[in-house]
């Protein structure tokens, strides 16, 4: 563990809690008492940060602390006979510790591996493809000393399609320092002004024009800028930032360079989440090799005055810090939680400087506008949404993994392509997007989102909805998930709902519990107790969060809910008129009208 002296920088706290729970398996009392007074903070603020992450422990973990993914796709996998092969094999149940402290067994969410379920981390290295026999295997090996780098599986790619070359964008080779050499001849205003031109926007799901932040950022005044890539890549379904890291490290590393260059930033951080630490020697160790070539540091490339550091920061473990402001917040050592937008990052982020959070698949996108030239960038896809998309795919087809398609490719084709089984049912943009049907499957991948405002309408004639909405693009963050017939609609809706109420930060009353609340009506739905009031309390409780929550993820959570009600009526009347064994026709204010006649009788003698 590394040495620090009273008041440390509070931007190093994380990487001090990471340190004692991997060597001590958790964070205890003379710990805490240590790291209050290191860091000059309360014991009571410190329990406050340790607790909002997934990845620290308060008690013991285990020396092999298991984390088994409880994603949809994992269920419609292996997950209940894995995890039930987990539990017989350690004696325990999920959240237990085994006596002798070896094993920890705990339940997690979607960890970057929907391609190759059911997956699993053991102290943050995958297993991947898991069957009941496969378990039984792997802690035999682990009981008899075995190393965990040799039984872990270093996850697949699994890099399924590309455009033709003359369109391909980012998966080809990359040649390192190629387009460094490039910023040579161009100044950071020239660099931004290209980029705008590209029409480049956030690849992350929120699609902000890139260009348009870099120029804000430049233009605010600051002692200090930075840029932060954001690899909290925590939507589930989503696992196209891994395979970028993974494959094109460089790429990256690049782009953030560029960025820096164009914005001023001489302080770089991959804020890469807890669940990829595998993936974390690879970027520092090619960080190094960057320093070494004189590619990363001072006076890069021999261009006076470009500085420019970088270094990789650990997530915990928490969903919403995929928000850029808790991103930033969980970076200066605290709860990650999204503040108000008094202040945009562009104006003061980090530290309360300017910054810019970018990205993985953004900022990869930058080199290659640079390599090719924008008037061919602008050539491949479409209009409003020029370039290509990175898909990650997984469910019910013959062909999950990554697909790189140009914009503006038909659903129908999309599907054909990935060989969806029967496709019935899609999950569009994770669990913060919406739900697709089949009427859906004439558009394409590429401009306006489903959800925008003046193109919400009634669902109620189909034929209609299909011929409005085929003109309608797909925009996409990158998440593709497809079920067949056979799935249970309501099962999904539950697991989603779950996902939400588990990863909510707690600071937006509406969120925290009106997705709760959301919660208990789709278990009475599933009970088939619920009838039409309920549908309506729905829809007026979601309305409510959405307009009442302070970041992205109680303004999304309800979308995958609402979506599926407009598109699937009748399975959700299913469950509506279905029998029952609660009594609708009890009324609780007959049920009590004696008790309240008799307290009244009460009163009254008292008067």
């Amino acid at each position: 563990m590394k040495t620090f002296t009273n008041n440390s920088p509070r931007t190093s706290l994380m990487g001090v809690l990471w340190d004692i729970q991997k060597k001590r398996r958790y964070i205890g009392h003379d710990d805490m008492t240590k790291i209050s007074k290191t860091f000059n903070i309360s014991r009571m603020e410190l329990e406050g940060v340790i607790s909002f992450y997934h990845f620290y422990h308060r008690k013991h973990a285990g020396k092999y602390t298991i984390y088994l993914n409880n994603s949809i796709i994992s269920k419609h996998k292996d997950f209940m006979a894995v995890r039930t092969a987990f539990e017989n094999e350690l004696g325990i149940k999920i959240g237990q510790v085994t006596e002798d402290q070896l094993f920890g067994l705990f339940e997690t969410s979607c960890i970057g591996l929907s391609d190759q379920e059911t997956s699993a981390l053991i102290n943050f290295r995958a297993f991947t493809d898991l069957t009941p026999d496969k378990v039984k295997q792997i802690i035999s090996d682990l009981r008899e000393g075995k190393s965990l780098e040799a039984l872990s599986d270093y996850p697949r790619n699994n890099i399924r399609y590309t455009p033709p070359p003359e369109k391909t964008i980012f998966l080809k080779p990359f040649m390192r320092g190629s387009v460094m050499n490039i910023l040579k001849h161009k100044s950071p205003q020239e660099i931004i002004d290209l980029v705008k031109d590209s029409k480049l926007k956030g690849r992350g799901g929120a699609f902000f024009p890139t260009g348009m932040k870099w120029q804000f950022c430049r233009d605010n005044k600051g002692t200090q800028k930075y840029l932060i890539c954001n690899a909290d890549e925590g939507e589930p379904g989503t696992f196209k930032d891994r395979v970028l890291m993974d494959s094109l490290t460089d790429l990256l590393i690049e782009g953030m360079a560029i960025s820096g260059y164009a914005i001023g930033a001489t302080k770089g951080f991959i804020y890469l989440r807890a669940e990829y630490f595998y993936l974390k020697d690879k970027l520092e160790n090619t960080i190094k090799e960057y320093y070494d070539a004189g590619l990363l540091g001072q006076n890069i490339n021999g261009i006076d005055g470009f500085n420019f550091d970088l270094s990789v920061y650990m997530g915990a473990g928490a969903y919403v810090c995929g928000e850029e402001t808790a991103l930033i917040a969980s970076m200066e050592g605290k709860r990650g939680e999204p503040t108000t937008k008094e202040h945009f990052p562009v104006e003061k982020g980090f530290l309360g400087m300017p910054t810019v959070v970018n990205n993985v698949e953004t900022l990869c996108a930058v080199p290659r506008i640079l390599e090719m030239g924008v008037d061919k960038y602008l050539a491949i896809g479409t209009n409003a949404t020029p370039g290509t998309k990175l898909m990650s795919v997984s469910g019910d087809c013959n062909k999950p993994g990554i697909y790189e398609i140009e914009w503006g490719m038909k659903m129908k084709d999309f599907l054909d392509l990935i060989e969806a089984d029967d496709p019935h049912f899609i999950l569009y943009n994770g669990f913060a997007g919406e739900c697709l049907s089949s009427q859906d499957f004439d558009r394409e991948i590429s401009g306006e989102n489903l959800l925008a405002e003046h193109i919400q309408f009634d669902y109620r004639d189909p034929i209609e909805y299909a011929r409005k909405m085929s003109a309608v693009g797909l925009r996409s963050g990158g998440s593709f998930m497809v079920f067949n017939k056979n799935r249970n609609l309501m099962a999904i809706l539950k697991n989603i709902s779950d996902f939400f109420v588990a990863e909510s930060c707690g600071i937006c009353v509406p969120c925290r519990t009106g997705n709760f609340l959301l919660n208990k009506k789709i278990n009475k739905i599933m009970l088939r107790h619920a009838d039409d009031h309920d549908v309506t309390e729905i829809e007026e409780w979601s309305s409510i969060i959405k307009q009442s929550s302070r970041c992205g993820l109680g303004k999304t959570s309800t979308n995958c809910l609402l979506t599926a009600m407009l598109k699937f009526p009748d399975e959700f009347k299913e469950y509506l008129n279905a029998r029952s064994d609660i009594n609708h026709a009890f009324n609780l204010e007959k049920a009590v009208s004696n008790y309240n006649l008799i307290i009244e009788e009460i009163e009254t003698s008292y008067e």
